[in-house]
Formats: structure tokens, sequence, C-alpha cells
């Protein structure tokens, strides 16, 4: 067996260092190209050795050295075995053969003293460690270094094959012969938020020590000054009590390593945990949102009434506004945390409909004796409360799935190809539909996915979608009634004109006259601009297009970088005007329309044959 990292590569026969680790000379091999791949100079195999052969993937060949009598088990001076050689170098075919002429499937070998499981996981072959686990291979296995398999997934940041691993029963609390858990090894080894995060999601014990240091994985994220992972396993409930064997806990860590920045998010995170023993904050906790309406509420009334003062110095009018932005600031980083704070724009769109419709009953509808001129801002009031509420609460098509699920789904996507994270969500841990997107505000999956809107704060899905569509309708139906209502208001309450006096005085007789109701003018345009800009998008998305908000933004990224133009209208869920319509909100127009239900939670192929596909139902 001498030749054989000799023939495979430039190296001579023996080891070199990759990352602290020692690895048989063909590692640099792992791309050797296959037989159909080989160019004129390997033509001619007939006088390869076995190794060669194996490593270069040409089964015939080892076929016949095998019949004329080699022994598959015979490893050569490194101790390594043809399929530790086979499994290195993603050799499926060969693997099979080997194992099926008596191939010892837990061999120890090499430098490191690993079995083929353990090299075709630090290569990362998930079809080789899937063929080598039903053949029987033990991933419990230590090798020399003293990992599992399930560390060494971690330790090369390998997501699907961690996944597999853990699907198959391998503990995520397995432990090494240090008792570190992978969990550990990704804190302290793998500086970034994967895989410690991917790890989380299969519910390890973030508390749990190692046999020597007494360390838990966030005390050796700290020495690591791994923040991304210190992040993570304080979001996962991470212990900032416990001591080490040196009874250091893990800021007293920080403070000894003097990193600014985990000293600061290990105060903040202890000074949150502090606020939960008390009653009172507990409370403050459970009714932030109510806070932020309420501050947010405040915060538009009390810029409209400092704009209305008699004085005319705008320095102090400046003065008054910076204080109270100030102070209220203040009070929301006192009490509302960062949760709670991204809905500030749904508190500032509440508050702002409020404030608006107060002005409209006082002052606005006055002007409008007659009922029916009345009609549209009622109905656009009740239509922006209601489809806002059914907007909110209607499920968007989120995708779950049970755990027994979710690793059955893992095991069947892994032995079928398809654990890539092109169909496989790594936070949710499931196969993703067609359509569907990772929402990283919500956290979750959903299906067919169109945007994360702020000013509902809520995911955009299939189950709501209709809903967003009908609020956007009424809100902007009621700007335009309160539009409509200001101007109204001007020409019966201002006594100059523009037709008179010309724009300039016009604006000045407008802004004295009343200037609330010129600042909750500024608030319509404003709701108006997006709103009308949003329906107008969505409603042409929706009927031309046949795409949601994300595929429209998705394919015009792919259009700009692409060589070959990309048609919006040429999708495979663009099937024209009528029927899109008839699709999307499900209207039969008195059978004029054929729509169909699809569910997009299930659906996982571009199949539009009815007959075909189970998850489409002619309606």
């Amino acid at each position: 067996m001498e030749g054989a990292g000799r023939e495979c590569q430039s190296h001579s026969h023996g080891s070199f260092r990759h990352h602290g680790h020692t690895w048989p000379s063909s590692y640099e091999d792992k791309d050797l190209p296959k037989e159909h791949e080989m160019g004129p100079f390997v033509e001619d195999y007939s006088n390869f050795d076995i190794v060669k052969a194996v490593q270069y993937g040409l089964l015939e060949r080892c076929q016949e050295l095998v019949e004329a009598g080699y022994d598959v088990r015979q490893p050569d001076k490194e101790n390594v075995t043809l399929l530790h050689w086979a499994a290195i170098n993603n050799r499926l075919d060969v693997v099979k053969y080997l194992i099926s002429k008596g191939a010892v499937v837990d061999q120890l070998g090499g430098d490191l003293n690993s079995t083929p499981l353990h090299w075709a996981i630090r290569q990362g072959h998930l079809s080789v460690v899937i063929l080598l686990l039903k053949c029987g291979a033990d991933p419990t296995l230590i090798d020399g270094e003293g990992y599992s398999s399930l560390h060494l997934a971690v330790l090369f940041q390998h997501m699907p094959i961690i996944a597999y691993l853990i699907s198959k029963g391998q503990s995520v609390n397995t432990t090494d012969h240090n008792g570190y858990t992978p969990l550990m090894l990704s804190a302290h080894k793998v500086i970034g938020r994967e895989p410690t995060h991917f790890l989380v999601k299969f519910n390890p014990s973030v508390n749990a020590v190692d046999n020597i240091e007494k360390n838990t994985a966030l005390h050796w994220a700290v020495i690591a000054g791994n923040v991304n992972a210190i992040d993570v396993l304080l979001d996962a409930g991470s212990s900032l009590d416990i001591k080490n064997v040196k009874g250091q806990r893990p800021l007293d860590l920080a403070l000894q390593t003097k990193n600014r920045i985990i000293i600061h998010i290990l105060n903040e995170e202890e000074k949150i945990r502090i606020r939960r023993t008390s009653v009172f904050l507990r409370f403050l906790e459970r009714n932030e949102f109510l806070l932020l309406f309420g501050s947010s509420l405040l915060l538009i009334w009390t810029v409209g009434y400092v704009t209305t003062l008699n004085s005319d110095s705008w320095l102090l009018k400046g003065s008054l506004l910076m204080f109270i932005l100030v102070t209220l600031s203040f009070f929301a980083r006192l009490f509302i945390g960062f949760n709670t704070i991204k809905y500030f724009p749904v508190a500032f769109l509440i508050s702002s409909i409020f404030w608006i419709s107060w002005t409209c009953f006082i002052l606005f509808l006055p002007n409008f004796p007659d009922i029916t001129s009345q009609l549209p801002f009622f109905f656009g009031m009740v239509g922006v409360i209601y489809y806002f509420y059914k907007t909110f609460q209607t499920d968007p098509g989120f995708i779950t799935n049970t755990e027994e699920e979710i690793k059955k789904n893992i095991i069947n996507l892994g032995e079928s190809g398809c654990l890539d994270f092109k169909t496989f969500c790594t936070s949710c841990l499931i196969k993703k539909p067609l359509r569907s997107m990772h929402c990283h505000t919500c956290n979750s999956c959903v299906a067919r996915y169109d945007q994360h809107c702020i000013w509902i704060g809520r995911c955009i899905g299939v189950g709501n979608h209709g809903y967003f569509i009908l609020f956007l309708f009424f809100l902007n139906l009621l700007n335009i009634w309160t539009i409509y209502g200001t101007i109204i208001y001007w020409s019966e309450n201002c006594t100059t004109t523009y037709q008179k006096d010309g724009a300039w005085m016009a604006f000045t007789q407008i802004v004295s006259c009343s200037p609330w109701v010129l600042y909750v003018f500024m608030l319509i345009m404003f709701h108006t601009s997006w709103a009308a800009l949003s329906l107008i998008l969505q409603i042409y998305q929706i009927a031309f297009l046949g795409l949601t908000s994300h595929e429209r933004a998705t394919l015009l990224k792919q259009s700009k970088y692409s060589k070959h133009p990309i048609s919006l209208r040429k999708t495979p869920y663009n099937l024209g005007f009528f029927q899109n319509i008839a699709d999307f909100f499900q209207c039969r127009c008195f059978g004029i329309l054929k729509p169909t239900v699809i569910d997009w939670t299930k659906q996982y192929a571009l199949m539009f044959n009815l007959a075909k596909d189970r998850h489409i139902h002619p309606v």
C-alpha cells in the first residue's frame, strides 16, 4: 500500500495537519475525478493497484483485484483500510462493494484512529454516512482525539449530518472523553452562530458541565469570545449562576478576559432576569404592548399639541419636542423590551388612526350634513378595524411538525438525497414546501410567504393574505375620505384661498387657522403613501403575475445578476388574469370561473395536473 498516497497526489506517503488534525495523505484528494471524468492520463487503469482504484472509484478494477484474491480487510502501513479510502473520497459504489466482500465497517485506522464513518463525516459525505450507518456503523465510537460522530459533524459544521445523526437516535448530549457535549464543542471551537443555533433546536442540556473544568457551554463560549453563540445560549436559557471548578461564573470569566462586549451582554441579561423576579416588573412585561401603544398615543398627541402652541419661537417648540422624544425613549428603554419595541410601527399606525378618527368626528363630520357623504368614513373605519384584526389574528400559514415528524422527515430527506438547505429549513427543521419562506422575525416558516408587514406586526402568507388586501383597501378608503374632509374643513374655516391670494398665503393661513388639522393631514398623507403603493403592487402581483412580494423581489434580484433576462410574467404560478384572481380570492363568479384549492403547506413540487396532484383539488 506504499504507493497509495503517492499515486493519488503530489504529497509523499504520510499525513498532514488541517486545523490541528492529522489526516491520511489522500485527504486532499476528496475531489478525485470519477471514472467517466478522468482525462487521457488515467484512461488506462489496468495497472492501478487497489488503493488507487478505490480512491478513484474504479469499481470494475476493484472487483477484478478482489476476485484475484486481494483481502479487503488488509490495511496499509498507516493501518488504513480500503473502506477508509472509499469513505473519505466519497466512492459510494465502492463502499457498498467492499462491505459486501466483508470489509469491517468500524475498523479503526490512521493517525487519528478513526473509523470510515468518522472520515466520511469530516468530509461531509452524507450519502456515505447514511450507507455506513445502514450497514451497522456505530456512531458512538470515539476516535483518537476523543470525538464521536456527532462531535465531528459539529466541529466541521456539517448541519445535514448533525440532523441525520440525531434523528437516527444519537443523543444530542453525548459526551467525548472530557465530558464535552456537542453544544460545548460548538460554543468553544466554532466561532459564529452556527452550529450552536442549529443544535439548540434539538433541545440539548444547555447547563450541562464537562468533567474537568466543570464549564457549561456558556462558559466555553465566553472563553472563546464567541459572541454569537453567547446570544444563542442566553436565548435558550443558559444559567448565569453556575460556577466552574474555579468558582467562576460566565460573567467572572468575561471580566477576566476583559471582553467589553460580552461583559455588556451578560450584565444586560442579568438585569433582564432580575426584572422577572419582581411582581411589578413582571406585570409591566406582560403589558408591554399596552405601554408601547400608550406611549405612541401620547407621542402623537404631544407632537401635535406642541406644534399648535401660540408661541412663535420654533426654538422653544423644537426644544420641547426633543425633550419629549428623549423622555419617551428613556421610558421605552427602561420598561419595554426589544421584542416589543419591534411592534412600534403597529402601535404608531393604530395611534394615528385613533387621532385621525377623533379629528374626523370632532372637526370634519359636522361639515357633512348628508349621511350619504359620511358613509365612506364609517365603512372605512369598520373595515380597517375588522380586517386589521383578522390579518393579525389569522394564522398566516405557519408550518409546524411534531418532534417525531421532524426526525422522520430528516431521515427520509437524507436517504433520498434531498437533505440540503434549499429544501430543508435549519431553523424549523422541516422540509420547506414550495413558495414557503422562513421569517426570522416570527421564527417560523410560512406557506406562500409574501412579506413580514411591519404595520401589522405579522407575517403575510397563504392564511391571511386576502385579509391583508382588504385591510389595505379600507385603509385607503378611510384615507381618501379624510383627505377630502380636510380640504372641506379648510375651505369652510380658512378665509384665504389659493385662487385669491396664491399658494404661499393660502399655506400660511392654513397653518395659522388650524395647525392640528395640518398635522393630522400630514399623518394621513404618510399613511396614504405606503398604503396606496402597497395596494397597487399587491393587486398587480396577484392579478398580472400570480406572484407574492417575496417571489417578485427574488426574481428581480436574479434578473439583475443573470446574463439572460427573466420574465416575471412567465412563471408556473401565472395562470392568466382571471384565473389568478379566481385562485387567490377563491371566487367562482356565478360559475364563470373555476378556482383551484392548493394546500401550500404540503406542496413540494410543481404539479398543476389536477388529476395527479393530490394537494390540488378543483372547487
